[in-house]
């Protein structure tokens, strides 16, 4: 299937937006009695007459967020007092319904439940919650760039689009619910088998958008739950503490190894070849004959320029997988690359070679050059030594007779 590709990630790192105070304002209507009693009377008869006042006011209240109108929260029904607030990691529960502009509506949960800041709802969601209380019910009005950008949002069987690219949405959200989980909560198969394959799922989620650095983020935290810590006392969940059976431990250990090579294909994706390589490699340390290991393996190292290290590779894949068509094409192409850059290889030391020839061959001739000039330097020596002897004897000649 191809995948869109998206010009701008549906998440951006905005987590930390401060909150704006809400403002009230407040409306007093004067008496025409001139009686301070009465007009107190009238002025609580009126509260009890119209108890959805203070709920107008509130509807009034509007805060946005960002400073742009492109995240703007707006209380519906105020929380009790003393209300507990989430931070970031979690769990809450919540009730939300989307919709487009025109009041269609696209997403619908009734006691959804996830973590605060892990990408598990929409970006403009994700965002709010940290701002709300327990009990508060708000209307949230997010711009498409913290909505589900220019991809929108599809469903593959059947092939449809829920939410068009560029959609602005305006939400209903109630925070049923906030708890914080400790080790106490954590110390369970069933739950972090849970937490640990919903992760992947959104991860894959990104993965399919285009969106890597999103998706890396929460294959991350999947091993956060799947991931065994050895022992560690330090470990954050203090997983070495856990009876597991025998089968408990094989299912995390495969749920982890599935998530590890994700995770090294996503970070193939934007290039990180050398954390790609430590991911693959604790698959690899479990299942040396894992193909998917082996093929992002050779992926990493065709990467890094290791051409005939990746066609190893690859070769040791195609063995294992003799019907897997995309492997002996990746082959032949890593052959055609191979002899290419032979070629190139061959072509580059002939070039030295000739220029190392030129240089000995310029070295040669500087050499003989002085030698030429010596011996004319003799030459012209020795005839000017018998010129001065044959004067020389002419003129004792003519001196003596």
């Amino acid at each position: 299937m191809d995948i869109e590709k998206s010009s701008s990630s549906s998440f951006e790192d905005l987590t930390n937006a401060d909150d704006t105070n809400d403002i009230r304002g407040t409306h007093v209507n004067e008496s025409e009695t001139s009686e301070a009693d009465s007009a107190a009377v009238q002025s609580s008869s009126n509260s009890e007459d119209n108890p959805k006042q203070e709920e107008d006011i509130e509807d009034e209240i509007e805060c946005d967020i960002l400073g742009n109108k492109q995240l703007i929260k707006r209380i519906i029904k105020k929380a009790p007092a003393n209300a507990k607030r989430p931070n970031r990691g979690d769990l809450v529960t919540i009730t939300y319904t989307g919709k487009l502009e025109d009041g269609t509506v696209v997403e619908k949960e009734e006691r959804f439940q996830c973590h605060v800041g892990d990408f598990e709802v929409v970006q403009g969601l994700d965002m709010v919650l940290p701002m709300m209380h327990v009990g508060e019910v708000a209307q949230v009005s997010i711009d498409q760039r913290f909505g589900y950008g220019t991809i929108g949002l599809k469903t593959e069987n059947p092939p449809e689009t829920v939410i068009p690219p560029n959609a602005n949405l305006i939400y209903e959200l109630e925070l049923v619910d906030v708890k914080y989980e400790d080790f106490a909560d954590l110390k369970s198969f069933d739950v972090l088998r849970k937490y640990g394959a919903r992760k992947k799922e959104r991860a894959n989620y990104f993965y399919k958008r285009v969106e890597y650095n999103n998706a890396i983020h929460l294959y991350r935290r999947a091993l956060d739950y799947l991931d065994n810590r050895d022992g560690d006392p330090d470990a954050e969940f203090g997983k070495e503490d856990m009876e597991l059976s025998n089968s408990d431990l094989q299912s995390l250990l495969e749920d982890r190894l599935i998530v590890y090579n994700n995770l090294a294909m996503a970070q193939i994706k934007i290039g990180a070849y050398d954390a790609a390589l430590q991911s693959v490699e604790h698959v690899l340390r479990c299942q040396p004959n894992n193909p998917k290991a082996l093929y992002r393996k050779g992926r990493v190292l065709e990467g890094k320029n290791d051409t005939q290290g990746a066609i190893k590779l690859l070769q040791k894949v195609a063995t294992l997988e003799p019907e897997n068509r995309s492997v002996q094409s990746d082959l032949a192409r890593l052959f055609i690359k191979a002899r290419r850059d032979e070629h190139n290889e061959k072509e580059m030391y002939q070039k030295m070679l000739g220029q190392a020839k030129k240089m000995e061959q310029k070295t040669n001739v500087r050499q003989k050059t002085p030698l030429v000039d010596n011996s004319k330097l003799k030459l012209i020596g020795f005839l000017m030594g018998t010129i001065l002897i044959g004067v020389a004897g002419v003129a004792i000649y003519r001196y003596k007779y």
